[in-house]
């Protein structure tokens, strides 16, 4: 996914519309339906749909729908919007996950600005919303997707367990 809006993915807009929580997870009994649209949200904004991803995320009132709304504001770019959704996550349970994949991928001559991206104990997403907003066209931008993919597969995949009540860590 790039760092910006992208470019809506045509070939599978027609799939995205028709998909629902019934569609993507049946009828079971323990579904989080929250979750569920949560997946459905992260499916549009992977698609580069920001828009649709907008409307499903903005309705779920939790801090995983929080955190779908900061990403989409995130690509935009609404960088101050992406950190007001950012503040109402607060803490979530992929970051300490998203720290350690950020350190995995983060090379030893990081520029300064982002050289806590290797040493960090705790993720915080405020500064990597601020790497995100000088990246583009920068030796960061490359580091900034494959963190930014991470990100999204990491909670992609715990909304998923939540959605089916499942409670294997990622």
């Amino acid at each position: 996914m790039p760092l910006g809006p992208g470019t809506p993915n045509p070939g599978v807009h027609s799939e995205l519309s028709a998909l629902s929580i019934e569609l993507a997870f049946g009828q079971a009994g323990r579904l989080d339906a929250d979750m569920a649209k949560g997946c459905i949200a992260g499916m549009w904004l992977y698609h580069d749909y920001l828009d649709e991803s907008h409307s499903l995320s903005q309705e779920i009132e939790t801090p995983s729908g929080s955190y779908w709304h900061g990403l989409m504001h995130r690509r935009e770019p609404d960088y101050d919007n992406a950190k007001y959704w950012f503040r109402k996550v607060k803490t979530h349970p992929i970051f300490d996950f998203l720290a350690a994949a950020s350190k995995q991928v983060s090379y030893a001559d990081l520029p300064a600005s982002a050289q806590f991206l290797a040493r960090q104990s705790a993720w915080d997403p405020f500064a990597f919303i601020d790497i995100c907003e000088h990246a583009a066209g920068t030796e960061l931008e490359l580091l900034c997707r494959q963190i930014q993919q991470a990100e999204w597969e990491l909670l992609f995949d715990f909304c998923y367990r939540q959605a089916i009540g499942s409670t294997k860590s990622p």
